[in-house]
């Protein structure tokens, strides 16, 4: 059960249990932000205290662990390579997904506050799957073991012009929210 919490704990790989996932990964051409790199926390939904480290992993690479309460408890340390890209407004991440979750990819937004706070956004599957059926994006739905899913398979430029339209900016649901350590 701790490695399905540590899922959603990272939040930017699931939304109720259902994913959107893509054929193609955010290209490692962008540096995040440096206020993004450090240490998170943040206390989940059955009372755990959740830790998130951001570091780099190479040049445009970063590296996410998750862990609850103790980085020493090694059974709840969880890692995720991802890289990001900002376009207008809005930075997004890209993590790529185990084989038991398709072995695509997925995309999230996310948001520093000027309050010290780093905000998770995932997109809403049924909108997207709307989104499929009315041919805005290309792409299939998908059943997942906890539910049913969407694989996008339009060109992250096509992506990136729908998620960047204000019209669109509904998509995004907050998944987390996390506060810096130490602050």
């Amino acid at each position: 059960m701790r490695a399905w919490r540590m899922v959603v704990a990272l939040s930017f790989l699931l939304l109720s249990g259902c994913l959107v996932t893509f054929k193609d990964p955010i290209p490692a051409n962008e540096a995040a932000p440096i206020p993004l790199l450090g240490e998170w926390a943040r206390t989940n939904e059955w009372g755990e205290r959740l830790f998130l480290r951001i570091s780099r992993a190479g040049s445009n690479v970063y590296k996410a662990e998750t862990y609850v309460d103790d980085p020493e408890n090694l059974d709840s340390l969880k890692q995720y390579g991802f890289t990001v890209a900002h376009h207008g407004r809005r930075w997004y991440l890209s993590v790529g997904l185990p084989k038991r979750m398709g072995a695509n990819f997925a995309i999230a937004g996310f948001e520093l506050t000027t309050g010290n706070e780093l905000l998770l956004y995932s997109l809403d599957v049924d909108r997207i799957l709307q989104e499929l059926e009315q041919g805005v994006l290309e792409g299939e739905a998908v059943e997942t073991p906890q539910g049913e899913g969407a694989l996008i398979t339009s060109p992250l430029e096509q992506v990136f012009a729908y998620l960047d339209d204000p019209a669109n900016s509904d998509v995004f649901v907050e998944v987390a929210r996390y506060q810096r350590v130490g602050q």
